[in-house]
């Protein structure tokens, strides 16, 4: 929106020209989006206090949880809503990409929002039921797949990028719409199934949602994409902006959500970045670096497929309790403990999947 402006601007002032790019856009709505989660962030938790929207906690689950019981969620509605507002305030709006995958994080909020409703606020332990919730999940799913597809505008748009291998690709086909549908609903919930202690899916969000800004940059300008031997996907550049206000509004709300949690992100906003993640990854034609640089959301999701099908299959389970995150709670380490540790292999696993870049 501003980028239209300081269009016109510039023609009165050069010095405005410096708003026109991407960079400077990234940074300020990384600002943007940290300095209003710091300046609503309290407003908005006192709002769910009033209404009595508390997280309910598992009895079967770790003890030291149970004074958990009603803090307040469903913060993730301010994630959403401060990502929404940076993207569209400093975005080019123009872009094939900003509006598209707006929506997708919108929708997967919306799913989110319906489930801790009816878990939180009409008190219904089973919240959304299991097949509207992953037939919700799949519609919006293959909807953005298809609407990728129809956009692609060259065919590196839909081929399967092989990492550390230089040009070595797979083109997908149709077959992309499927892969597309998999990687995004995969994310989505991936992500929410490790939003189970304070602060442990935010910040790697933070960190794999700037990493994969870095890789739209450089997909989205042609020299960084030659020099580095990567697809240039038009357009890609600014998603670079859309991640720098995830990231900085994750962080922002990281300030709240950090051990003692004050707010729970609640799965409006689990689903949401995770479904955000997965499109982006998809769009800059990352979707194995994401598998990488997310190896945190996968370790956790793999975990608990892991103990579902040992105890249906044996009548045991593998770890005290799933997902991952739970089993070192119960073998004495302190929530802190598991909370840091965990954000270190992400950040291990994130500059791995950046060396990707100058590796090949």
């Amino acid at each position: 929106m501003l980028l239209f402006l300081a269009d016109y601007l510039t023609q009165i002032f050069s010095g405005f020209n410096a708003f026109t790019y991407i960079t400077l856009r990234a940074i300020m709505g990384a600002l943007t989006a940290l300095i209003m989660s710091f300046v609503l962030g309290p407003a908005f938790i006192r709002r769910l206090v009033n209404r009595q929207i508390g997280q309910t906690i598992r009895t079967d689950g770790p003890e030291s949880h149970l004074p958990k019981a009603g803090t307040p969620t469903m913060g993730g509605a301010l994630i959403l809503l401060v990502i929404v507002f940076s993207t569209l305030l400093w975005a080019d709006l123009n872009s094939r990409y900003i509006l598209l995958v707006l929506g997708v994080t919108l929708a997967f909020g919306v799913i989110g929002f319906v489930d801790d409703y009816r878990k939180l606020v009409l008190q219904d332990p089973k919240g959304l039921a299991a097949r509207w919730k992953f037939l919700s999940q799949t519609l919006v799913g293959v909807v953005a797949s298809v609407a990728l597809y129809a956009i692609a505008e060259a065919p590196a748009e839909t081929a399967l990028l092989i990492p550390y291998f230089k040009d070595l690709t797979i083109p997908l086909g149709g077959v992309y719409i499927i892969f597309t549908y998999l990687v995004i609903v995969g994310s989505s919930n991936a992500v929410n199934l490790t939003d189970g202690l304070d602060g442990l899916a935010v910040m790697p969000s933070v960190l794999v949602g700037g990493a994969l800004g870095i890789f739209a940059y450089a997909a989205g300008n042609k020299v960084f994409a030659e020099y580095l031997g990567i697809p240039y996907i038009a357009d890609a550049g600014e998603i670079m902006v859309f991640c720098a206000a995830l990231s900085g509004a994750s962080l922002g709300f990281l300030w709240f959500n950090t051990y003692p949690a004050q707010v729970f992100m609640g799965d409006i906003g689990a689903l949401a970045l995770g479904a955000a993640l997965g499109t982006v990854a998809v769009i800059v034609r990352q979707e194995l670096i994401l598998f990488i640089m997310g190896g945190l959301f996968v370790i956790e999701t793999v975990s608990v497929m892991i103990q579902v099908m040992s105890f249906k299959l044996t009548g045991k389970r593998v770890f005290k309790m799933a997902p991952l995150h739970h089993h070192y709670e119960l073998k004495g380490w302190a929530e802190p403990k598991v909370i840091v540790r965990f954000w270190i292999i992400t950040v291990i696993l994130v500059l791995v999947g950046l060396a990707s870049l100058k590796i090949r």
